[in-house]
């Protein structure tokens, strides 16, 4: 017990006419129990709902809540708790928001559908896949996530594949050692690279599959079999894309893809079911495996084709030109930092005069000058489905850009054309933006002239009389 003190109760003292001395008989009650609060005792519903979240990992209770209830669970359960207890169990977006954030600082929610769950399977299993070592690494690390993130996963980025660890064999007797003399020779490894075709087996719903085989922040450690995509990688892959009828988008980039491994990864996909976009750009690619890519053309319903900085040349054009002049499909050609030359360019603005669908070329570093300018002047005339074109980076020059000013003036429906570091005039540059000017205004007009002859509220006006 301690008096109070004078200067607290003196307005008090005052009021009722108490003298000094009696302020000192005055006391407060101090509470002996230091954990003792004025706080309101905690609801039943409350402590429930702790004790669910404290022990959620061993009890997962979730479903038998009533809405409110689940998310208040939600809101407190750690983001570090199994997957194997939240991945089927929990849907709710915010808590799967929390869990990505909390491990990646950068998140595009965007490029996943939306859905954080979807980002955080896609993730967790590409940061699996990269680390992943071949002859070190448990397989059933990767495969025992297929349960729980099967029905997430869409889509698929790695951009590492790590190599098997080397390992010397042991010494051999002297009497029995090889004729080379060698005594510590390398162990074949079982697998040159992580074989997906299990785990994509087990992907019910794959629809993009994007490639790299090499290695990240090698630092002085580099090699170049660290960056090589051997044949038994080519044929395992090649057997899980034939495999997986719901992929709509396959790249394999900077993998020093050649022509014989490119041969056999677009044997795999003719008559595929599904798929749309073809991206091989960054390897060594020749004529030899661009016939084999204007073959799958002809039988597949591809939309896209990217072969950019290769090494096609003017016959591997030739046979790309072949089947786009009867193709239906493709809507995009993307040949960039390649050497077909005027025979190769010559050969595609040929079939451009036919081709009914293609929307998109890009031939921008490739050797091109004044005689291919001069027949896709042609085919600006004529053509009407192209709407963009990328000759950047060629020799067009000075009459060749001419030409395609000229083969401008009769096209309404180009409405992008690049021809930087083309040599050609400012004069002619500067007239074809104009005329690609007015053709963008003109395709804005007819987006909005259904709204402007739209029908009244009020319906049709009635007839007079």
């Amino acid at each position: 017990m301690q008096p109070v003190k004078a200067n607290v109760v003196t307005p008090l003292v005052k009021s009722k006419g108490l003298n000094a001395a009696n302020t000192r008989r005055m006391r407060r009650i101090i509470a002996e129990d230091t954990e003792w609060s004025l706080a309101i005792v905690p609801q039943l519903t409350e402590l429930c709902i702790q004790h669910i979240v404290k022990n959620f990992q061993n009890n997962p209770i979730l479903k038998q809540l009533i809405p409110a209830h689940q998310q208040k669970v939600l809101d407190h359960l750690s983001p570090d708790l199994p997957l194997a207890v939240t991945a089927n169990l929990i849907e709710n977006e915010n808590y799967w928001r929390r869990c990505c954030t909390q491990r990646w600082p950068v998140c595009h929610v965007s490029r996943h559908g939306g859905s954080w769950k979807r980002l955080f399977f896609e993730r967790h299993l590409e940061q699996l896949i990269k680390h992943f070592i071949p002859g070190t690494t448990d397989p059933a690390v990767i495969l025992d996530l297929l349960p729980l993130c099967g029905n997430y996963v869409r889509r698929l980025q790695v951009d590492q594949f790590l190599p098997p660890v080397r390992f010397p064999t042991a010494p051999r007797d002297r009497d029995h050692q090889s004729d080379s003399g060698s005594e510590g020779e390398m162990e074949e490894p079982a697998a040159d690279h992580y074989p997906l075709r299990d785990l994509v087996a087990g992907l019910k719903h794959l629809e993009e599959l994007d490639l790299v085989y090499g290695v990240k922040d090698c630092g002085m450690n580099f090699e170049w079999n660290l960056f090589l995509f051997t044949y038994r990688d080519c044929v395992s892959l090649a057997a899980t894309i034939k495999a997986c009828h719901t992929l709509k988008v396959f790249r394999l980039t900077r993998s020093r893809v050649d022509d014989e491994k490119a041969r056999i990864l677009i044997r795999s996909l003719l008559d595929h079911p599904a798929l749309e976009e073809l991206d091989l750009s960054h390897n060594l690619i020749g004529d030899r495996g661009v016939r084999a890519a204007a073959k799958l053309l002809s039988h597949s319903r591809l939309r896209v084709l990217n072969l950019a900085n290769n090494q096609v040349r003017a016959p591997g054009a030739q046979s790309l030109a072949h089947a786009l002049a009867h193709n239906v499909n493709l809507i995009s050609l993307n040949l960039r930092l390649n050497c077909i030359e005027d025979e190769g360019g010559q050969a595609l603005a040929h079939a451009l005069q036919t081709n009914k669908c293609l929307t998109t070329l890009h031939l921008g570093g490739n050797e091109l000058s004044e005689p291919t300018a001069t027949l896709l002047s042609q085919v600006l005339s004529v053509n009407t489905t192209l709407t963009s074109i990328n000759l950047s980076c060629n020799r067009i020059g000075l009459d060749g850009g001419k030409q395609l000013l000229e083969g401008m003036t009769d096209n309404k429906t180009l409405l992008e054309f690049d021809l930087r570091l083309s040599d050609v005039a400012q004069e002619s540059e500067y007239l074809i933006g104009q005329a690609l000017q007015a053709n963008r205004e003109a395709a804005r007009q007819r987006i909005l002239s259904p709204n402007q002859l739209s029908p009244t509220i009020n319906g049709p006006e009635k007839p007079a009389g």
